[in-house]
């Protein structure tokens, strides 16, 4: 089954023309008990074939338990976005509907190779003492959770202090029960803090901030 139509493939075939450096996608999956890494696999390497800055490598998280484990993955299906290095840009589930933008999106800062951030974000960012770790639970139906999803991976790619999930939430029902997400898009800060809503850039951040202050 194609997921991607001739259109939209055309269409992705000129946005990728703007890739600037060769993106490093490692995807995780399982080949038993996982019932979307067949669709996620699939997914992926439709659009991987679009351009040859895009990079898939497929992994089985069993059989490739000491990959796995050096990028902290810790369930399936998984996807690592990089460069020339790992700067702790994650997916987890099926990147589809609304969250496809995410995943062009990651594809984007990734091969720029920085992130789109005012100055003063990235002063505040500098002063993080703490390592942050950012869930964002989404849902493909949501339109607002692009947005946060964005603005995490904007974070991860300029702080070595912050890494960032985008978990599709219904692939993961007990994470859904655990973190209480009743609405999304769901923030999480290392598993302690949350928050729920796209908010703006700097207001995401006074919530990280606030977070380190109480730490």
């Amino acid at each position: 089954m194609k997921y991607i139509n001739e259109k939209d493939a055309e269409t992705l075939k000129g946005m990728f023309t703007s890739l600037e450096n060769d993106v490093n996608l490692t995807y995780f999956k399982r080949d038993e008990d996982c019932e979307t890494c067949p669709i996620a696999e699939e997914l992926l390497t439709e659009v991987s074939s679009l351009s040859d800055k895009l990079k898939l490598t497929v992994k089985d998280v069993d059989a490739d338990s000491d990959s796995a484990q050096s990028y902290g993955i810790d369930k399936v299906p998984a996807l690592v976005v990089e460069g020339s290095q790992d700067r702790g840009i994650r997916f987890y589930g099926v990147p589809s509907g609304y969250e496809f933008n995410s995943l062009l999106n990651a594809f984007m800062l990734v091969s720029r190779g920085e992130a789109t951030l005012p100055g003063v974000i990235r002063d505040d960012l500098d002063k993080l003492d703490d390592d942050i770790h950012l869930q964002v639970f989404v849902t493909p139906n949501c339109p607002h959770c692009p947005s946060a999803v964005k603005t995490a991976h904007n974070f991860a790619m300029y702080s070595d202090k912050v890494r960032a999930d985008m978990i599709e939430i219904s692939e993961f029902p007990d994470m859904a029960k655990k973190y209480e997400v009743m609405s999304v898009p769901k923030i999480v800060i290392n598993e302690e803090e949350d928050f729920v809503g796209a908010l703006s850039d700097v207001q995401f951040l006074e919530k990280i901030m606030a977070y380190g202050s109480k730490s």
